[in-house]
């Protein structure tokens, strides 16, 4: 699998790119800006972008969707929950974080257990609201990306528009049960090992 990290836009969000490497089919989740950094990697190693998957709705997370969807025509993927997010400014806070207005509508809607297949690659969506009403984690052999539900000793913040702290900790308890000792790569922050969260992390061993 190939799988590539950038830091993007202006709040320095962790976009991924990844693609099957029979195929080379691609998905990029959260492209939080930087829009032509993520088409030169794309076009250098002749990626054909499949999905544009979004962990939540925020606007630090989708700055770029719009450029690389009219691009690539690109299917956007999000949880149906946060499906009003995308299409209101005022809700994905785009103008307040001092970008453009973003609004745009989802192709796909996705909900807990779905999966995503990217050429060989099969993504397994859980749902994990608290930060958002739609926030979602996403699984594949061994990695886990988190969006921002989870961070390496920390967790996403649940006092914004349909942020929860009761859903946040039934969140983490889900995580926190999971068997496979996923490496974590969250929306901001470095990457863990989710054996490590549940060992140090305060709000996941509280949870």
């Amino acid at each position: 699998m190939f799988l590539q990290k950038i830091d993007a836009g202006i709040y320095g969000v962790n976009c991924y790119i990844l693609a099957d490497d029979k195929n080379m089919i691609a998905a990029v989740i959260d492209p939080g800006g930087d829009a032509e950094r993520i088409s030169a990697i794309i076009e250098e190693n002749d990626m054909t972008l499949k999905y544009i998957i979004l962990t939540h709705g925020h606007a630090d997370h989708i700055a770029a969707v719009i450029e690389l969807k009219n691009k690539y025509k690109s299917q956007i993927i999000i949880h149906a929950m946060d499906s009003e997010l995308i299409k209101d400014s005022s809700l994905n806070y785009s103008v307040q974080m001092g970008m453009d207005a973003v609004g745009f509508e989802a192709d796909i809607l996705i909900h807990d257990n779905d999966k995503v297949e990217i050429g060989e690659i099969v993504l397994d969506v859980v749902h994990t609201p608290g930060h958002t009403r739609g926030s979602i984690c996403l699984t594949t052999d061994d990695i886990m990306f988190t969006g921002d539900t989870l961070f390496a000793g920390s967790m996403g913040r649940t006092d914004l528009h349909g942020g929860s702290d009761d859903q946040m900790q039934k969140s983490l308890r889900k995580l926190k049960n999971l068997e496979n000792d996923y490496t974590i790569l969250p929306g901001h922050g470095p990457a863990s090992k989710l054996s490590k969260e549940k060992l140090t992390n305060p709000y996941l061993i509280n949870s």
